[in-house]
C-alpha cells in the first residue's frame, strides 16, 4: 500500500482550494506524504476535450452551492471569486518556478494565492493585483516574475501537465494513491480509505 498521496492542482479551481484545505490533515491522520503536483488545468482541459463546470450553466450554479456547503462542513472560509475563470497559466508557472528554486517557500507562496483568489475574491488576472498580493506576503514580485519565465520552470509545468493527462487526470483536483485516481474534493472519503 503507497503511503504517498500526490495532488495535482491548480489555483485557478474552487474546488482544489477545498480539497488543499483538507490534505494535510488527512495526510497526517493516515501517516502518508502529501507530494504537491502544479499542473495547468487549461492544458489539460485542451488535451482531453474537458470543459469547467461553469460552461454549463445550470450545472455551474448547482456547483458553487455545493462547494458552499463543502467550505461549511469543512468549517473553511470559501468566496466565489468575481473575476472566476481567470487564466492561471503565469500563476502555475511561478508555483512550479518556487517550487523547483524556493522549495522552503513553497507552501507559504500556493497558500497566499489560494486565499487571495478564494477566501478574499482578488483578481490574480491581473498582474499588478498578483504583485501587490505577493508584496503584501514577503515575496519580491519581479523574482517571481523571472521564475515564471525562465524556460526550465516553463518545460518542467509543461511536462507535469502532459504526465497528469497520461497518467488520467481530466480536471482538478486529481489525487493519486499509487496509481489509483481520486477526482474531485468530495472524494477525500475514498482517498482517506486508501490511504489505510
Amino acid at each position: 500500500m503507497s503511503k504517498t498521496l500526490e495532488f495535482f492542482f491548480d489555483l485557478g479551481s474552487p474546488a482544489t482550494y477545498l480539497a488543499y484545505t483538507q490534505l494535510p490533515a488527512l495526510c497526517a491522520e493516515t501517516g502518508a506524504q502529501l507530494v504537491y503536483q502544479p499542473m495547468l488545468l487549461g492544458g489539460v482541459f485542451k488535451a482531453t476535450g474537458n470543459a469547467s463546470p461553469i460552461t454549463v450553466p445550470a450545472k455551474g450554479r448547482y456547483m458553487f452551492d455545493d462547494l458552499a456547503r463543502y467550505a461549511q462542513r469543512y468549517n473553511v472560509p470559501l468566496k466565489f471569486n468575481p473575476h472566476f475563470p481567470i487564466n492561471t497559466l503565469g500563476l502555475m508557472r511561478a508555483v512550479t518556478g518556487i517550487q523547483m528554486h524556493q522549495p522552503q517557500r513553497f507552501l507559504s507562496f500556493i497558500d497566499c494565492l489560494f486565499k487571495a483568489l478564494w477566501v478574499e475574491g482578488r483578481h490574480l488576472g491581473d498582474p499588478a493585483v498578483v504583485a501587490q498580493v505577493l508584496t503584501e506576503h514577503g515575496f519580491d514580485p519581479e523574482e517571481v516574475l523571472a521564475l515564471a519565465n525562465d524556460d526550465a520552470v516553463k518545460t518542467a509545468l509543461k511536462d507535469k501537465t502532459e504526465q497528469a493527462v497520461q497518467r488520467g487526470v481530466f480536471g482538478a483536483p486529481s489525487l493519486f494513491v499509487g496509481n489509483r485516481l481520486f477526482f474531485g474534493q468530495d472524494r477525500l472519503d475514498f482517498v482517506r480509505e486508501a490511504l489505510r
